[in-house]
């Protein structure tokens, strides 16, 4: 039924042709379909550049969306973004997409490395989003002339038919963080790191070949010391969580096939700062110290790590400048992250040389560049101040151009001024305030409140110290996450926003109309700490701090629902099952 359908159709357009004026050329074949018992014309008509009739309107080009990295802040963005509104490109060495706060278990067995990566190809399948995947590495940004230059991350490239270009309408820079030795000789020749899963496969090889070597009869006690002691420098979340790992990993599972070499096994964190996790609350850092000590792991807060050679690490105490040389086997480098070539590149281009990440605006978009966002560990959010923009805000609130402010003319652009300068609010909070005639009475006086009036300058005043507030968001995947779903929510609107604009009042500049969008504004749900022994800690919201068992259950039901699909979710979940009944598998493979 349906191909005498087809047929007829064609048969009528055939008949239309031949009954067309002199002005046509008409080259028609006729076939007969014996088992549809119909028609099938095929015709060829060519319409000379005179004929009448409107012209074929074409449809809409879609805008061009580049997105340059497969991590949490690219990812996150290509799930919640409409393909549909735009012609979406997405260029990454790496094709599938790692559930990085799990690296460390990887290093030891307790998960396996496919059980966190879920592939990009197979994330837009499910999602049924029409997305075109490059594996690639970008080596030029060209903010001129809205151009990436690539090359291919799949075999040789020594005919340089490896590298190609790609224009874009927007681009977004998703591409992370590399690690930062602050230029500490031998580092990049002696030392792991732990950003990739492939450091992670690494580590795990090392250790195992660790245990082996100490394990040959021609190694002396003192050679077995050397090579068995296990060295995290950096005492940040990542070196701690790998050194939890590493120790149940060594007392639950490794002692128990080398029981001849136990007594020789160290493992040693060295940090700069006085304290480990400083970027938790103190009483997690005192918890985890207290704990690691307990468990027979060396904390040497204090020293800086100076040199790493091929057997010694070179470290030097802070307080009395003397240095140390510390034999090892194995040493991880997990002191902090720093900038990717390319992202250098770029920045020296649009004026941001002396900055160590890209600068953007509230709204994600790289300052001074158009079409250019930039969000997760390579950018960070230049949050304006308030005081920069204060008579301009002072112009707006005072709408009947008296040269004061009252009480009222101040709460009605309150909101905008919060939305806007986030600082403010927090500002407010700090100093225990309840309103703005808080905030204005601490600066005048808090006689009169309800009834005061304010000059320009006693509004400076009453703002003076509000920017002490300003925060600098993170270098982490909760943020980057955050961030990449934001970006997608304002692109999925953003036609709509420039007609009906959600963002608050316009108060730098020439002020007077609206932004498209509210500012990206970073809500913070807490961070964990993993301490090994099935203990954890952690650090909610709401200034909640949780630390023992019971913590680490949570830490396995918070990141068994946060892994991108049902399939790593069963897969992370089978693999501590499978650690608690069989323990972590030493084959070195």
């Amino acid at each position: 039924m349906g191909f005498s359908f087809f047929a007829s159709r064609a048969a009528a357009r055939f008949l239309e042709d031949v009954r067309r004026p002199a002005g046509f050329s008409t080259a028609a074949l006729l076939l007969t379909a014996a088992s549809g018992g119909g028609i099938v014309a095929y015709a060829d008509s060519s319409r000379p550049e005179d004929a009448s009739g409107p012209p074929r309107q074409d449809t809409p080009r879609k805008k061009k969306v580049v997105v340059l990295g497969t991590g949490w802040g690219g990812t996150s963005f290509l799930k919640n973004l409409d393909c549909s509104l735009y012609d979406v490109k997405v260029i990454s060495p790496r094709n599938y997409f790692a559930f990085t706060p799990l690296l460390p278990s990887v290093t030891c067995g307790t998960v396996e490395a496919r059980s966190i990566v879920e592939p990009i190809r197979k994330m837009f399948e499910k999602k049924k989003k029409d997305v075109s995947y490059y594996e690639a590495e970008c080596f030029k940004i060209d903010a001129t002339k809205k151009a990436v230059h690539c090359r291919c991350a799949v075999g040789t490239n020594l005919d340089g038919n490896g590298d190609f270009k790609v224009d874009y309408d927007y681009l977004v820079v998703a591409l992370g963080a590399t690690v930062n030795t602050f230029n500490t000789p031998g580092v990049m020749e002696h030392c792991y790191f732990l950003k990739e899963v492939e450091d992670a496969q690494k580590i795990r090889k090392s250790v195992l070949d660790c245990f082996e070597k100490a394990s040959l009869p021609n190694i002396s006690e003192e050679e077995k010391r050397k090579i068995l002691h296990f060295v995290v420098i950096g005492g940040g979340p990542t070196g701690v969580e790998f050194t939890a790992e590493l120790h149940d990993f060594l007392v639950e599972d490794l002692v128990k096939i080398y029981p001849a070499i136990q007594e020789f096994v160290k493992i040693t964190i060295i940090q700069s700062g006085e304290h480990i996790l400083n970027t938790f609350d103190d009483r997690i850092a005192s918890f985890a110290e207290t704990k690691f000590q307990r468990d027979g792991i060396e904390v040497n807060t204090g020293f800086r790590v100076i040199k790493v050679a091929d057997d010694l690490i070179t470290v030097k105490s802070k307080s009395s400048g003397g240095e140390i040389l510390v034999p090892y086997g194995m040493a991880v480098w997990s002191a902090g992250i720093g900038t990717r070539p390319v992202i250098t590149d770029f920045m020296n281009q649009v004026g941001q040389a002396k900055r160590r990440v890209l600068a953007t605006n509230e709204w994600l978009r790289v300052r001074e560049c158009d079409g250019v966002y930039a969000i997760g560990d390579c950018a960070s959010i230049s949050q304006r101040k308030i005081m920069d923009d204060i008579s301009t805000i002072f112009k707006v609130a005072d709408k009947d151009n008296s040269g004061t402010l009252t009480l009222k003319e101040i709460s009605d652009i309150l909101e905008d001024i919060c939305i806007r300068y986030p600082q403010v609010e927090l500002y407010m909070k700090s100093m225990h305030m309840l309103g703005i005639a808080d905030l204005i009475g601490s600066a005048v006086g808090d006689s009169h409140k309800e009834s005061m009036v304010v000059d320009i300058e006693e509004f400076k005043k009453a703002l003076s110290h509000v920017d002490s507030q300003v925060k600098t968001v993170p270098a982490t995947a909760q943020v980057a996450a955050q961030q990449g779903y934001y970006l997608a929510d304002c692109f999925n609107k953003m036609d709509h926003c420039k007609e009906h604009p959600e963002g608050p009042l316009r108060l730098s500049g020439s002020g007077g109309d609206h932004h498209n969008f509210r500012p990206f504004r970073y809500k913070h749900l807490g961070q964990f700490a993993p301490l090994g022994g099935e203990q954890a800690a952690a650090e909610l919201p709401g200034d909640w701090v949780s630390m023992g068992h019971s913590t680490q259950w949570l830490w396995y039901s918070v990141y068994a629902s946060k892994q991108v699909s049902w399939r790593t979710r069963v897969l992370v979940v089978s693999d501590w099952a499978r650690r608690f009944v069989f323990g972590r598998d030493s084959s070195r493979i």
